[in-house]
């Protein structure tokens, strides 16, 4: 090659390299989502904002994020985007164990085909294990779920089955070694189920979070006579602790006495006084809305008088995901036309659960959290809503899932906005 050949290659690297490169450098967001409504509770956003994504993490928050920069652009105008939703009671130790109902059982749903489409990032199973059956569980299903799977560890060691009556079984010394030695995993411990007096499991739940510092959640339903919610509330429970299915009880004209005991309305439509002093001493009040617990009966007079759940969460297993509950996106719709504005009840879904199974890294989309992201359309039409019981409401408006993002990865797309045309290169 001779000299001006030489000369005439190194004035094009001069003048093309550079632009090459700071186009190759441009290209930093490996994912943008661009135009929608942003509603991030925890950092009290509410606004049309872009969200870059790279490395699997939120790398930028603003108003407008040049596409120049993304390798990918994601159109979502007209769309919210939210933190990935936090479900925190669900039942997903799945495997065909009958006898165990929901631990290694049938009851049990596995994650990943339920939790995407609602737009659901993280799951925490409620009390489906215990300390005895919780290194199968993590294995089985929180080792092999693309959602992330957390856990209420069960106070009954062997979990939620047939040796769930068993008192002798409800260890506090050994729940609590469990769970500290499994702490990035099990976040609490949960009461269910225990046909005696509540003090029993709950005391011993409580001790083994008062070790380990972390809250327990208990389920209140069809209990004997002798015991006191109020009591529970303000005797047994610490501020921290969750109160499950707390609409759960009365169903219409066919509502018994006893049915109102239990419950936080009374039969003439009234919110019990105990009941608002609770939750402001700190009792969390979660909907658990399952199969049998959420009713409109209960939700809408409280909701009236200013008694607004803490956190939503659906209860999900078998007798629940094609009835009343559907999914999270389902009961968040019923509290959109309950009333609830969507910024609260994005969150009541996302930055509260994060806050009371105290994993505050999650919840938000803050830059550097781990991009865990739901975007929503809102429809809007008539549409008709159905309680663990029947019962059903019309309603206006709608949350529908367009996409789930996992740790920046696409994993539910439902009209294909992420991905590209067949006939494009």
């Amino acid at each position: 090659m001779n000299l001006k050949k030489i000369l005439a290659a190194a004035v094009l690297l001069v003048v093309i390299l550079p632009g090459y490169y700071n186009y190759a450098f441009a290209q930093e967001i490996d994912i943008l989502l661009k135009g929608g409504q942003l509603i991030d509770p925890k950092n009290q956003i509410d606004a049309k904002m872009d969200v870059g994504i790279t490395n699997g993490k939120i790398s930028q928050v603003a108003a407008d994020i040049s596409a120049a920069r993304a390798k990918k652009v994601v159109d979502v105008r007209g769309m919210v985007i939210s933190p990935g939703l936090i479900d925190i009671h669900v039942h997903v130790f799945a495997g065909t164990n009958k006898k165990q109902q929901y631990m290694d059982g049938p009851n049990s749903l596995p994650p990943d085909g339920f939790t995407f489409r609602a737009g659901v990032t993280t799951v925490v199973d409620a009390g489906s294990a215990g300390w005895k059956t919780f290194p199968l569980f993590k294995k089985n299903i929180i080792d092999q779920s693309k959602t992330r799977v957390l856990a209420f560890l069960n106070i009954v060691g062997d979990g939620m089955g047939e040796h769930q009556q068993d008192r002798n079984d409800m260890d506090p010394k050994m729940a609590a070694t469990f769970a500290q030695y499994y702490k990035n995993d099990i976040v609490g411990f949960k009461v269910a189920h225990f046909g005696g007096p509540q003090s029993i499991p709950v005391d011993s739940a409580v001790a083994a979070g008062n070790i380990v510092n972390m809250p327990v959640m208990v389920d209140w339903r069809g209990l004997p006579p002798e015991n006191s919610l109020e009591e529970l509330f303000m005797k047994h429970l610490r501020p921290g602790d969750i109160l499950t299915h707390n609409f759960h009880a009365g169903k219409g004209a066919g509502a018994t006495a006893a049915m109102y005991k239990e419950a936080l309305v009374d039969a003439n439509g009234k919110v019990k006084p105990y009941v608002f002093r609770a939750q402001q001493r700190g009792i969390v009040m979660d909907v658990g809305h399952g199969g049998n617990g959420f009713v409109f009966s209960q939700a809408i007079p409280a909701l009236k008088q200013g008694l607004i759940p803490n956190s939503i969460s659906s209860d999900l297993h078998i007798g629940n995901m094609n009835a009343g509950m559907k999914d999270m996106s389902n009961i968040m719709s019923k509290f959109l036309n309950m009333g609830i504005s969507l910024k609260d009840v994005i969150k009541l879904s996302t930055w509260n659960p994060a806050m009371y199974i105290k994993r505050t890294e999650l919840g938000h989309l803050s830059v550097g959290a781990e991009a865990d992201i739901a975007v929503f359309k809102i429809r809007t039409g008539d549409f008709g809503f159905i309680d663990s019981h029947g019962f059903t409401i019309t309603g206006t408006q709608k949350l529908e899932t367009e996409l789930t993002l996992r740790a920046g990865k696409i994993e539910w797309d439902l009209n294909g906005i992420g991905n590209r045309g067949w006939n494009k290169n």
